[in-house]
C-alpha cells in the first residue's frame, strides 16, 4: 500500500507504510514516522530519541473488516525546553484509540442510525459511539448563541415520572432550542435570563401559555417585550372549564337528562366543522350535541361563547379585535354562570397579551412540535441515563428530520 493511499483513504499523513498483517479477520497496518520529530510543547526539532511505545488506533473498516493502525509513538527529550514526552499524533486526538477519520465516519452514521446500530456496524462498544457523538454535540451546542434572538417561545415538557419537567425556550425565527432548564416555573428560567442579559439580545415578543409563573417571569425580566398568549392554550383553558361545567350539570340532572348528556364530553370541545353527520341518530354527532345543548341553557351559553372566542383571532385588524374582545368579555361576565364569570375575569387580566397577537402573530406551535420531537427522541432511545447528553440532543433537534416509513 502506498503512502498516498494511506493519507487519502485513512487520513494518516506524515508517516511511511511498513507492512500489512491479517489476524483473526482483522487488518493491521504498521506505519512509522517519516516527518522529522518535534517537541509537542515548543515544536522544536532539537530532540533526542528516548525509545518508542507501540499504540494501535482503530481506522476506517474495509469491507466490513475491522482495521487497526499500529504506530510506534516516539518518546523524545527536547533540548530547548528540557521536557521528556511523546510526540504528537496528528491523525488521532489525545487519549483516543481511534483515528479522526473513524470519528467522522461514526458521526455520519449517527445521522441515520441509532447509536447501538452504529456500534454494531463498526464493531465497537455502545459507549465509544456515544462518547464520540457527545463530544461533537458539546462542540456545537453546549453554549447556544442568544445575541440574535428576537422572538421566543417558552413552555415545559414532562420527560419522566414522577412528573419530571424541563423548561424549553425556542427561537421562533430559526426553530432552534436555545435553552433547556431543569424543572418548571420561574426558578428554571433564572440562568436563561442571566445569559440573555449578557448577550444584549433585543427580544421583541415572547409566546407562552397562561401559566402564571412564566407570565410573571417574562413581565419581570423582559418588560419591553410583547407578551403573546398562545391561542391553543387559551381555547384549551376554556374547554377544560366547559368539561367542568358539564360534570356539575350532569351530577344534578335527572335520569333522562343524564342519558342525553352522556358521551357528549368530546362533542363540546370539538370544532363544529369536525362534527360527523351520520344516518344513525345515535351516532350523529351534530344532532346529539344539539340535543344536549337544548336541555341546559348554561351549557349552551358556554358552548357558543367558546365558539365566539375562536373568532377573536380572525379579526381584520387590532382595533376591531379590541372591540370584539371587550364585547365578548362583557357578554361572558353577564352570562350569570359562575364558571364563565371566572373565565372572563382571568382573560380580562390577560387582555393586553391577547391583543399582542395582532402586533406579533406568533404562537407556541413550533415549540409543541419540538416537544413532540423530544418525546420521539426518548422513545427511540428507550430513555437516557446521561442527563447532559439528553440536553445536548434536545439542542440539536432542529437539525433532525423525521419521516414516515413503511
Amino acid at each position: 500500500m502506498s503512502t498516498s493511499l494511506l493519507y487519502h483513504a485513512f487520513g494518516v499523513r506524515g508517516y511511511r507504510y511498513v507492512r500489512t498483517e491479517y489476524v483473526g479477520g482483522e487488518i493491521l497496518f504498521t506505519i512509522e514516522q517519516s516527518d522529522p520529530l518535534r517537541c509537542r510543547h515548543c515544536f522544536s526539532k532539537e530532540v533526542i530519541c528516548r525509545g518508542a511505545f507501540g499504540r494501535r488506533f482503530r481506522g476506517l473498516p474495509i469491507g466490513g473488516r475491522p482495521v487497526w493502525i499500529f504506530l510506534p509513538v516516539q518518546r523524545v527529550e527536547c533540548r530547548r525546553c528540557a521536557l521528556v514526552q511523546r510526540v504528537e499524533v496528528p491523525f488521532a486526538d489525545r487519549r483516543r484509540s481511534y483515528t479522526r477519520a473513524f470519528e467522522r465516519y461514526a458521526l455520519e452514521l449517527c445521522r441515520c442510525m441509532t447509536i447501538q446500530d452504529v456500534a454494531n456496524h463498526l464493531g465497537v462498544s455502545w459507549d465509544v459511539i456515544k462518547s464520540i457523538h457527545k463530544r461533537y454535540l458539546q462542540r456545537r451546542f453546549s453554549r447556544p448563541k442568544l445575541k440574535k434572538l428576537t422572538r421566543i417561545g417558552i413552555d415545559e415538557i414532562c420527560v419522566s415520572r414522577p412528573r419530571k419537567f424541563l423548561t424549553i425556550v425556542l427561537d421562533l425565527t430559526t426553530g432552534a432550542v436555545v435553552y433547556v432548564g431543569q424543572g418548571k416555573g420561574k426558578e428554571a428560567l433564572r440562568p436563561f435570563w442571566r445569559r440573555l442579559r449578557r448577550s444584549r439580545a433585543k427580544i421583541e415578543a415572547v409566546a407562552t401559555d397562561m401559566a402564571p409563573a412564566y407570565v410573571a417571569a417574562v413581565l419581570e425580566n423582559l418588560p419591553a417585550a410583547a407578551l403573546v398568549l398562545d391561542r391553543f392554550h387559551v381555547v384549551k383553558y376554556f374547554n377544560e372549564k366547559i368539561m367542568l361545567l358539564r360534570r356539575q350539570i350532569q351530577r344534578g340532572a335527572e335520569a333522562m337528562d343524564k342519558e342525553v348528556l352522556k358521551g357528549t364530553r368530546w362533542l363540546l370541545v370539538k370544532n363544529p366543522e369536525n362534527l360527523r353527520a351520520r344516518e344513525d341518530p345515535a351516532k350523529d354527532e351534530r344532532k346529539r350535541l344539539q340535543e344536549a345543548l337544548a336541555i341546559n341553557e348554561p351549557l349552551m351559553r358556554a358552548y357558543y361563547l367558546k365558539e365566539d372566542l375562536r373568532q377573536f383571532w380572525e379579526q381584520p385588524d387590532k382595533p376591531t379585535a379590541e372591540r370584539f374582545l371587550d364585547a365578548w368579555l362583557a357578554r361572558t361576565e353577564g352570562s350569570g354562570v359562575t364558571i364563565l364569570k371566572k373565565i372572563a375575569r382571568r382573560l380580562r387580566i390577560f387582555r393586553f397579551a391577547l391583543l399582542s397577537w395582532y402586533d406579533y402573530p406568533i404562537s407556541t406551535g413550533p415549540l409543541e412540535a419540538t416537544n413532540n420531537k423530544i418525546k420521539t427522541l426518548q422513545r427511540r432511545a428507550y430513555g437516557f441515563r446521561d442527563q447532559e447528553y439528553f440536553t445536548l440532543q434536545i439542542y440539536s433537534q432542529h437539525e433532525k428530520k423525521y419521516a414516515l416509513v413503511g
